[in-house]
């Protein structure tokens, strides 16, 4: 990755001599500097003189100013050294922004193993990891770090095979590993809160990251109650600048010990680190969306390693990349018995489980709300309780395709989808519009047969909550999802119509779920469409009552698929071992290591021309995307090269080598990711 050895800057100003000259420090003169510029043929560090002025400032990992190619760039020093091994005139340090010493030590190794497991550079690495600056926040007083905080004399821990002993491996500073599979109705945010207390009370610090805002403040209230507000501080892309930098300061310098937050906060600094947490790890939101997109699963599974602290991957459902870590022997299981499962467990219902279902209700596979669906609402309703409707689209009707031919119906102005959207909180229908362009379209015709009329291809919340007020009339119906997500919602019977992911919590639990429209989620197009569809369903059966407090959980899908067997028996962990091994024999990751390249077709060419692959990889494609660059000339490719899992390493250091190539030659931009989500 970064070249080892020093290179000196393209930059006028050596050594002067007479009036205005530099003196270079009497000591360790020369500052190897990370410089802030992405192509990867720079990205290795420079060297620069050290003015005599600057000696006590330029601290290793410390901001600086320099001049590079020209111009006045940002940069970090790395380090300090007698000399450079670069013979020609050195140029010089223009100026120390900051003596905080933001880039060092283990923050700076993390930075470099990161670029380097997804063919990134270090730069692009930098601008996740480290928060901009913030004069005003780096002058404010420092606080005294707060004492550590009393060990939980008592946690639910116990419930879970091996749970204890995890416990106290994470007091003990051991480096314990363990997926968690969290038992239906846990209060996975104080179990976790447990956790970061017991590293804490050991003088450890604790990192903790979860999907998204809601699972945040959700974990932070539990860890506030459990350590005290002055332990711990929440990281999220919704603070502010100086906020955001206040935080990251307070954990970087050691005044908290316990920092929570999304998957920025995964490579957040802690003293003397101790556990590191993942909270379901399946969720999307879990991957960077920037260069070099790395997953929070992966850094903080480094950084365990590395640190040799204690990790836990946890959630109510488990990803093949999970079940791989069990299956190897890197992590143990943290399970309940089967006995406590079942008692926690809602009742669930999938269509087509007995004969009996489908005598009463011989058209229980067509009807989008079958009779063993209305039966479950209603009799939650009855005793008091609310009913969760899981709906996967929102919108009221988000797609449409004519009534006669079932062509998709689309927009005579731009080709768009069209659609009838929701306009009101009870999902009142608007006109019909396009999607894209936000033309309407009240005079439709069909473009392959010429028909007028319209059918719906999805339902989507909106129009699901508008019939369901029909069929209970009397009953309040709430809808959660899209710029409407709810919290909370209060006992009592009402029907709340959410979107997967959009759950609001209820004191008590739901009486019943309903899990709507579940072949749509099935038959997404990506190998993941199984796993993503299991790990929401789990997520909405687990804030359901228990069977024997008559929660009952419908899944509106044939009970013969995999994935519903495994909601029907909360075996999470069978149907990941099934992932797992489907993977395997169709060579996707976590079973082997798969990169895309995306580009023009020349550029994707031109890049795969540089690669060299151990002997055993193979390269699939390009094929075509379907999709114009931003000047709408150039279709752009796609190519994806495989190797063995035990090869990722040399397959990440062939691909940053070709890059480093390809733009030292002017090749066009190509896109690079490793083990990307959107194809598995």
């Amino acid at each position: 990755m970064a070249g080892s050895g020093s290179e000196r800057a393209r930059s006028s100003g050596g050594a002067r001599s007479g009036r205005g000259s530099r003196v270079p420090a009497p000591n360790l003169p020369v500052a190897r500097v990370l410089v802030d510029v992405s192509p990867h043929h720079l990205d290795r560090p420079f060297d620069y003189l050290i003015p005599q002025k600057f000696d006590s400032a330029a601290v290793p990992g410390c901001r600086v100013r320099v001049r590079f190619n020209g111009r006045l760039l940002d940069g970090f020093l790395l380090d300090r050294m007698a000399e450079s091994d670069y013979a020609g005139r050195l140029a010089w340090l223009q100026r120390v922004v900051s003596s905080e010493p933001v880039l060092a030590g283990g923050t700076l190794e993390l930075v470099r193993s990161v670029a380097r497991r997804y063919a990134g550079t270090l730069s692009d690495v930098v601008s996740l990891a480290i928060p901009p600056r913030h004069a005003g926040v780096e002058n404010e007083a420092v606080p005294t770090p707060p004492t550590p905080p009393q060990r939980p004399a008592e946690t639910l821990w116990g419930r879970y095979g091996h749970g204890t002993a995890f416990l106290e491996a994470v007091h003990d500073g051991k480096s314990a590993r363990a997926v968690w599979q969290a038992l239906p109705g846990e209060e996975w945010a104080t179990r976790l809160a447990e956790l970061a207390a017991t590293a804490a009370a050991a003088g450890r610090g604790a990192v903790l990251v979860v999907p998204d805002q809601r699972d945040l403040e959700k974990l932070a209230k539990a860890c506030a109650d459990v350590l005290g507000e002055e332990r711990v501080v929440a990281l999220a892309s919704e603070l502010g600048p100086a906020e955001r930098y206040r935080r990251w300061l307070a954990a970087h310098r050691g005044n908290v010990p316990v920092v929570v937050g999304t998957r920025a906060a995964m490579f957040a600094p802690v003293a003397r680190p101790g556990l590191m947490v993942v909270w379901d790890d399946g969720d999307e939101l879990h991957s960077y969306p920037r260069t070099p997109y790395p997953h929070v699963r992966d850094v903080l599974t480094h950084r365990a390693h590395a640190a040799g602290a204690a990790l836990l991957v946890g959630g109510f459902a488990r990803t093949a990349e999970a079940q791989l870590l069990v299956e190897s022997g890197w992590a143990s299981e943290l399970v309940a018995s089967r006995s406590e499962v079942r008692t926690r467990a809602p009742r669930i219902t999938a269509l087509g489980e007995d004969d009996i279902q489908l005598a009463r209700d011989p058209d229980a596979r067509a009807a989008r709300v079958p009779a063993v669906a209305f039966e479950a609402a209603r009799n939650a309703l009855r005793g008091g309780a609310p009913v969760l409707v899981q709906v996967p689209r929102r919108g009221y009707v988000p797609a449409l395709a004519c009534a006669q031919c079932r062509e998709r119906a689309r927009c005579r102005h731009c080709g768009g989808p069209l659609a009838v959207p929701g306009e009101t909180e009870r999902g009142t229908a608007g006109e019909v519009a396009c999607r894209w362009c936000g033309n309407t379209d009240a005079g439709f015709r069909c473009d392959n047969c010429g028909a007028a009329k319209l059918r719906a291809i999805v339902i989507g919340a909106g129009r699901t909550a508008e019939e369901l007020g029909r069929a209970f009339s009397g009953v309040t119906v709430r809808t959660s999802g899209g710029g409407n997500v709810l919290d909370r919602v209060a006992p009592g019977p009402s029907l709340v119509v959410s979107t997967p992911g959009a759950e609001p919590d209820v004191a008590g639990g739901y009486g019943a779920a309903l899990l709507l429209d579940a072949r749509a989620l099935l038959s997404r197009p990506d190998l993941r469409a199984g796993e993503q569809a299991l790990r929401l369903w789990f997520a909405a059966a687990a804030k359901v009552r228990s069977a024997g407090d008559g929660g009952r959980v419908v899944v509106l899908a044939d009970s013969s698929f995999s994935q519903v067997q495994a909601l029907v028996r909360w075996d999470p962990s069978w149907y990941a071992a099934v992932e797992l091994a489907g993977r395997a024999e169709l060579g996707f990751p976590p079973a082997k290591r798969v990169a895309s390249v995306d580009g023009s077709g020349q550029a994707v060419s031109g890049l795969l021309g540089r690669v060299e692959l151990p002997p055993e990889g193979e390269v699939l494609g390009p094929v075509p995307l379907g999709e114009e660059d931003e000047e709408g000339v150039a279709e752009r490719e796609r190519a994806l090269l495989r190797v063995d899992r035990g090869k990722g390493r040399a397959l990440a250091d062939a691909l940053w080598s070709a890059q480093r190539e390809h733009a030292r030659n002017g090749g066009e931009s190509v896109r690079v990711r490793l083990d990307p989500l959107e194809l598995i």
